[in-house]
This record gives C-alpha cells, structure tokens and sequence, in this order.
C-alpha cells in the first residue's frame, strides 16, 4: 500500500533533501540521517517563503548560485541549538569541588583560568561556567571564557544575555538574585545575565571543521552535545585537535551521549564524559 504524501505549503523532494543535507554536511561535517527529512522542511520553508518561491527546488538552486547572500541563513535555520542552564550539573560540580582545586594550585603563578565553550548555543552553558568559576576562584583571578557556534543569530541573543524566566526556572532564588537582573515593564517576564559575568565570556563564530585562529592554551573545554553529529574519522580529527589546544593535564568534557571510546586521541576516561589530556 503506497503512503500518502503529506500535504505541504510547497513541493519538496527527496532530491531536494539530500541536496540540502550534503550542502550543510560539506560545510559544518555534521551527518543528517534519513529521518530530519522533516524537520528540513519545517526549518527551511520559512526561507523558500520569504524568496516567493513555491518548490523547494527553486530555493535549493538559489543556494547554489547565491551562496554568500544566503548561506548563513541556511546554516542557522538547520542548525539545532538545545541547551539550558547548568545542564549535565554533574560537570559543573566536577569543575567547582576538584577541577578548580587543581588549578588554584597548578596556575597560581599567573593566576589566571582560560576555558573554551564549543558549541555555546544560546549562551547558558558558558555563562553556567562563569557563574562556577567566580563563585570558586579569588577575586584577584583573571578568568576568561571563549565562548563559539556556527550559528550567528543564537550568538547575538548569548551575548545579550537575556532569556525568558522560564529559562531559568530550575536556579534557585540565591543564584537568581546574585547573577540575574529581572526585567520590569515590557520586560517583565524576562531576565539579563548580570554584567560581571558577560565581562568575561566572548562569544566568537567558529567553523569546527575549518581553520581556528586561537593560539594559547585552554584549562579545560566543554564540547558537549556536538561530536555526536559527526562521523568517527571527524570525531577523532576534532579530539585530536581539543588536545591540542588542552594545557597538560587538561580536561575535555563532552555530551551524556557521546564517548570518545576506540578514537585515537591522547584522553583518558576520568569520569561520567570527563576526559583527562594524557601525554603525547
């Protein structure tokens, strides 16, 4: 029995499809199985519609001829951007009670922490960081956090730093108080990151599968949630690349679904997704 094709607002082919998750693959390294056929309509028709156009093909050609006029576009509407405040909290706890005991020590010389958030989102995890380091670490400390995506327009809302309160729904009334300003009028059902911490987080675009123009060393990098999307031979090229970027005996920290288990990568398995930079 042949299954009925859902009705659409405009034509879409699995041609269209697989045009269009080659083109985000061939930029970002990200795989797209069969069953985001979907979700690649519902993400994308709102730009075939702002265009005019009533198939899906006609956009898919002006993607090709037009690339620098509407590719960022088409990377930000694919792009899946889940995240939360202090999600996966035992990495938090891990870098608050043993982490930074390590560093307070190993840095005391410069006294500084420089920490990487690959894959920030919409800005929760690396402001999550802030809040942990500043509330663990002396005021004299120089703390800065590098905080990227592929993504421009969940960049630009980070770097605002304001979020629906339900957004912040699960931090206690303590945390709220000391790290978020609430909103009044017609932003009363909002709150803004404070300040002090959106002085220390830098919000960057960055391609992880192209050139990366930072040089110094980090303490530690979240990459969470992000190797998942990549093929094995990506995943070990990209950990192989963290390390390098990893100071001695840094850490990798990375999504409650993901492992770095059979890659060829200088890491060691220290606990729940936390990855110890072993040596070379």
């Amino acid at each position: 029995m042949a299954v009925k094709e859902k009705a659409r607002e405009f034509e879409y082919t699995l041609d269209d499809f697989n045009f269009l998750r080659k083109l985000s693959n061939q930029h970002s390294g990200i795989l797209v199985p069969d069953d985001k056929f979907d979700m690649f309509y519902s993400r994308l028709s709102k730009r075939v519609r702002i265009f005019g156009f009533n198939r899906f093909k006609q956009y898919c050609e002006y993607l090709h001829e037009h690339p620098d006029q509407e590719f960022t576009e088409f990377i930000n509407a694919v792009t899946t951007n889940l995240t939360s405040f202090f999600r996966e909290n035992h990495h938090f706890e891990f870098v608050a009670k043993t982490l930074l005991a390590e560093l307070l020590k190993k840095n005391q010389g410069q006294k500084q922490i420089r920490v990487w958030s690959a894959g920030c989102s919409t800005g929760e995890e690396p402001y999550s960081l802030a809040i942990t380091l500043i509330e663990n670490l002396p005021r004299d400390w120089d703390i800065k956090i590098l905080a990227t995506d592929l993504d421009t327009n969940v960049l630009s809302a980070a770097a605002d730093g304001v979020y629906p309160v339900d957004r912040v729904a699960a931090i206690s009334e303590e945390c709220l108080h000391r790290w978020f300003q609430k909103g009044s009028g017609a932003q009363a059902h909002k709150v803004r990151v404070k300040p002090q911490l959106r002085d220390i987080v830098y919000f960057k675009q960055l391609n992880l599968m192209q050139d990366w123009p930072m040089k110094s060393h980090f303490d530690f990098i979240f990459c969470r949630n992000v190797l998942i999307y990549f093929d094995r031979i990506t995943k070990e090229r990209l950990a192989n690349r963290y390390a390098g970027l990893l100071a001695e005996g840094g850490y990798l920290f990375i999504g409650h679904s993901e492992s770095l288990h059979q890659l060829d990568a200088p890491f060691s398995l220290i606990g729940n997704t936390i990855y110890k930079k072993t040596h070379v």
